[in-house]
């Protein structure tokens, strides 16, 4: 019954603190459209849906980025950095509670040893996208674009992979069934998602310079 009570309140503890906020802070770039298609829209808001189209979810590529269509506008470039955002805040809000989720009481050896490892990996998927909007923002797509492009495509897909690592192994490692595990890769599998549109439109905005 303990055990049931500790899991239940480990539950809504998680619930309480893993939220993804949607917010974006992004430099001024080029205003090249993504795509003939994109360059014919009428409204900023047409831009991100016609743009999200190249993505792989693009129903969430939309969400996520039209609240933010003021300051994208019709910029490639704001386009994609502005995704990497987006992933980045998702990412670092769900690490903090799973670091505090990780030090509730009620979690089992294996519960604890898969979140601890999430964590580490989430930690990692954190750097590297901050690493990749930090390049993208320097870069003023002079001679060295393309090695610049080129970096951040390497460090958002080892993002991408190390965002599937921790989803992988919080299942490998047996984690007992229930709405803890059910929450933590959700949440997990959104961000993947996230920053799967995230290189999808970096993938995009690079065609530009070829």
């Amino acid at each position: 019954m303990a055990a049931s009570s500790s899991s239940a309140i480990s539950a809504a503890l998680l619930a309480a603190v893993l939220t993804i906020s949607l917010l974006a802070s992004t430099s001024s770039a080029s205003s090249r459209p993504l795509s003939a298609a994109a360059a014919g829209a009428t409204t900023n808001t047409e831009f991100i849906r016609t743009s999200c189209i190249a993505t792989t979810y693009p129903q969430l590529c939309y969400n996520s980025l039209a609240v933010h269509a003021t300051k994208i506008q019709t910029s490639a470039k704001l386009m994609a950095s502005t995704a990497l955002d987006v992933a980045l805040t998702s990412a670092k809000s769900t690490s903090v509670a799973m670091v505090k989720l990780q030090q509730s009481r009620g979690l089992s050896p294996r519960e604890y040893v898969a979140m601890r490892d999430c964590v580490e990996v989430l930690g990692d998927s954190v750097d590297l996208i901050r690493q990749s909007m930090a390049e993208m923002a320097a870069n003023k797509g002079g001679a060295d674009f393309g090695m610049m492009i080129s970096d951040v495509q390497t460090w958002v897909s080892a993002a991408l992979t190390d965002e599937s690592t921790c989803t992988d192994g919080f299942a490998e490692k047996a984690v007992a069934d229930g709405e803890m595990k059910t929450a933590v890769r959700g949440k997990i599998e959104t961000i993947g998602q996230l920053t799967s549109n995230a290189l999808a439109l970096i993938n995009a905005y690079a065609t530009l310079h070829h």
